[in-house]
């Protein structure tokens, strides 16, 4: 008999929900995907990048112009100092980035915090690894971390803290106080501090991103990770880095090599060359804040209530006045009776059921209005 290392893992809820969209041809607001076009301009660099051969294997690290456009991004942004040399990898997206992580740093019987709810691959990279994740629930309705309950879990077998912000999937992002509590408990404990960042950019109404890079004693203990598919809409070429103090990339570095090596050679070209121009992700904010306000202006009259995300591209509505039906059940009619899929949040949170629903406004505006029309009937 298999003993399996994941004994307990399922078919994704955005493989479900997806397929199930597909099934009943409805609108998928489910999945965190954009549906519009790429940039011509980024598509034409991949494929020059093709034509002037750069098609064999990329340096391990990744290609030194791209390691070296990101350090002076976050020297920019956050007054930040990462060498490209030996502190900066780009990875298959920041899932790669993010299991690579873990696995070069958890031990067996390690505890790892996670804050539920949270994105699906945390849980089982932990596992694989052989620690024990601490799955702390956020405070609803409002998805904030209660710092007390933080203090109240650490232990001399606590290793890590992973915090994920804009949040994914509330758009919850931390605000300073915060992330001075988590930079407090990390030198405390001497803890390591994961920060998954990939919705850097895509932030609104003025709130500041507040990247781990910008504490200097948080800096010189975290893992970074960050996604250029979620940035530049090209979510299938799997790309995003991941930023270290070196004696952390060091350990990062050991693990990649074994895991993928390196990473796609003419995508990296392009996002190189793509990204000079600071205005194609300064801008981001804006564009998809647009979006969020169609969204939720569409649906404003309708029996949803919600709170504004705060970031990434994706919108919470409660249905509490609609219906008692949990999240599962009511995402499923939805997709079948109504045409439209969104993702039932739940299965992130072990079962804790608040009424709500999880959709992505990363679409063209006629589909975003379809949506309302939609949810406006109900």
């Amino acid at each position: 008999m298999l003993n399996s290392k994941l004994p307990n893992t399922k078919d994704s809820i955005f493989s479900i929900m997806s397929n199930l969209a597909h099934k009943n041809n409805a609108l998928n607001l489910s999945q965190g995907f954009p549906s519009f076009p790429v940039d011509t301009i980024l598509k034409d660099y991949h494929t020059a990048a093709i034509e002037n051969n750069y098609n064999q294997y990329a340096p391990m690290a990744g290609v030194t112009f791209l390691r070296e456009s990101i350090s002076l991004k976050m020297l920019k942004l956050h007054q930040a100092n990462y060498h490209p040399g030996n502190e900066i990898c780009i990875t298959a997206g920041a899932t790669q980035a993010i299991f690579t992580a873990i696995q070069a740093i958890i031990h067996s019987g390690d505890e790892v915090i996670v804050f539920t709810p949270a994105y699906d691959s945390y849980v089982p990279a932990i596992q694989m690894a052989g620690g024990i994740a601490v799955e702390i629930p956020m405070k609803l309705p409002d998805f904030n971390i209660d710092w007390q309950k933080v203090i109240d879990h650490i232990n001399d077998k606590t290793a890590m803290i992973m915090i994920n912000s804009p949040h994914n999937p509330s758009g919850k992002m931390l605000n300073h106080d915060d992330m001075i509590q988590l930079e407090r408990l990390a030198v405390q404990h001497n803890l390591i501090v994961l920060s998954d960042e990939v919705y850097e950019h895509i932030t609104f109404d003025n709130n500041a991103h507040l990247s781990a890079a910008r504490y200097p004693e948080l800096k010189k203990r975290s893992f970074i990770t960050a996604s250029f598919g979620k940035t530049f809409h090209v979510t299938g070429w799997k790309t995003g880095y991941c930023l270290a103090p070196a004696y952390l990339m060091k350990e990062f570095y050991k693990v990649h090599q074994y895991l993928v090596f390196s990473i796609n050679h003419p995508a990296q070209i392009a996002i190189a060359n793509y990204i000079q121009e600071e205005s194609r992700y300064l801008e981001l904010a804006s564009f998809y804040q647009r979006k969020r306000d169609l969204f939720l202006n569409s649906i404003k009259d309708s029996k949803f209530s919600f709170d504004a995300s705060q970031g990434t591209y994706f919108q919470l509505l409660d249905y509490a006045s609609i219906t008692d039906e949990n999240d599962v059940t009511f995402a499923r009619r939805l997709t079948i009776d109504y045409k439209i899929a969104a993702i039932p949040i739940s299965v992130f949170m072990n079962g804790t059921d608040p009424k709500m629903l999880r959709f992505c406004f990363a679409k063209e505006d006629h589909e975003i209005i379809k949506a309302a029309q939609i949810l406006n009937s109900l």
